[in-house]
C-alpha cells in the first residue's frame, strides 16, 4: 500500500496538484506549459465532460472528432513535469481505493505542445520541431533509479568530451529518446529535432544580460556537435523529464515546439499565435487519427 504521504488524493477523490479524477483521465493526454493554452486547444474541441484549474495546473476532457483526449497545462520546467508526469501515471496505474499499483498496465499517449528557440541557422521560425532525442541539462532524472535504462551513455560521452563540460564545473546531461511509435507517427509535418530542456531560460541557454556565463562559447559548441546523424535543433525546458518519465513509466511521449526564436540568426517573433494554432491544430487531427 502506498501511503498517504506519499500519494495525496483530495477529499473529492482527484489527484492532489492536478485535480483530475481517474475516470476523467483519457488514453490520449495533450500538455501545454501555459494555462491560457488549454482555452487555446479546447476551441477545437466537439464536446467536454470535465474541467478544472489548481494553480497552474489547468485541465480539460473531451472529444476532438471523436476521439476522447485529456489537455493539462504543466506550468514551466522539468520540476513541474515530475508532478504532471507522476500524477497522471498514478491516475492510470494506481487504484486510489487501495492505494496499490493496479494489476493491468495502462499505457499513455502523451504529446507537449509547446514553443522554442531554434539553434541552427537553416531552421526557419514557426517550424514545429519534433523532440526525437532530449537533452536534460536539469539533473531530474539522476534522481531516479536506473538511469542507464533510458538514458543514451554513448550521445552523452561523446557530448562532454566536445563541449568540453566537465572543466565548466556543471552537472552532466542525459540523453533520452522518444517513443519510436510516436517518432514514426509525427514525422511526417516536423523537423527533426534533437532538443535541450534546460533548468532555466537565460543563463542555461546562454543568454547573458548583467551575469556571465560558465560556458561563454556554449552556443556555438552547441550548433557545431553532431553525432549518430544527428544535431541539437532547439531550447526548451521540459522534454528531457515528460520523455525519460514515460520511458520508465511505460508510455509513449514526445514534444513538439513551434520555434518563435532562432538564436543562430538574434532573431524572435512574439506575434507567433498563428504557428501555434497550425501545430495544434495539426497535432490534434494526427491524434485522432491514431
Amino acid at each position: 500500500m502506498i501511503a498517504k504521504s506519499e500519494l495525496l488524493i483530495n477529499s473529492d477523490g482527484s489527484v492532489f496538484h492536478l485535480h483530475i479524477k481517474p475516470e476523467h483521465l483519457a488514453d490520449t493526454v495533450i500538455m501545454v506549459g501555459d494555462p491560457e493554452r488549454v482555452s487555446m486547444i479546447g476551441a477545437f474541441f466537439d464536446s467536454f465532460e470535465d474541467e478544472g484549474q489548481s494553480r497552474e495546473f489547468r485541465h480539460f476532457t473531451g472529444t476532438y472528432k471523436g476521439r476522447r483526449m485529456t489537455c493539462v497545462s504543466h506550468g514551466i520546467g522539468t520540476d513541474n513535469i515530475d508532478i504532471v508526469m507522476t500524477e497522471l501515471d498514478a491516475l492510470a496505474n494506481i487504484d486510489f481505493e487501495t492505494r496499490e499499483p493496479r494489476a493491468e498496465h495502462r499505457r499513455l499517449t502523451l504529446l507537449r505542445l509547446g514553443t522554442c528557440g531554434a539553434i541552427q541557422p537553416d531552421i526557419p521560425l514557426g517550424s514545429p520541431i519534433l523532440s526525437q532525442v532530449s537533452i536534460g541539462f536539469d539533473c531530474l532524472m539522476r534522481w531516479y533509479e536506473n538511469i542507464g535504462k533510458i538514458n543514451l551513455q554513448d550521445y552523452e560521452d561523446d557530448f562532454v568530451r566536445h563541449m568540453d563540460w566537465d572543466a565548466a564545473g556543471l552537472p552532466r546531461p542525459y540523453f533520452v529518446k522518444a517513443s519510436q511509435k510516436l517518432i514514426d507517427y509525427l514525422s511526417d509535418w516536423t523537423v527533426p529535432g534533437m532538443t535541450i530542456s534546460a533548468p532555466g531560460f537565460y543563463g542555461p541557454q546562454g543568454r547573458v544580460l548583467r551575469l556571465g556565463l560558465a560556458m561563454p562559447d556554449m552556443l556555438e559548441k552547441l550548433e557545431s556537435w553532431r553525432y549518430d546523424g544527428r544535431r541539437i535543433t532547439n531550447f526548451e525546458m521540459e522534454s528531457s523529464a515528460l520523455a525519460g518519465l514515460a520511458a520508465h513509466l511505460g508510455h509513449d511521449a514526445t514534444t513538439i515546439c513551434c520555434a518563435i526564436a532562432n538564436r543562430y540568426a538574434g532573431e524572435s517573433n512574439t506575434d507567433y499565435k498563428p504557428y501555434v494554432s497550425k501545430m495544434i491544430q495539426t497535432a490534434l487531427d494526427k491524434l485522432a487519427a491514431l
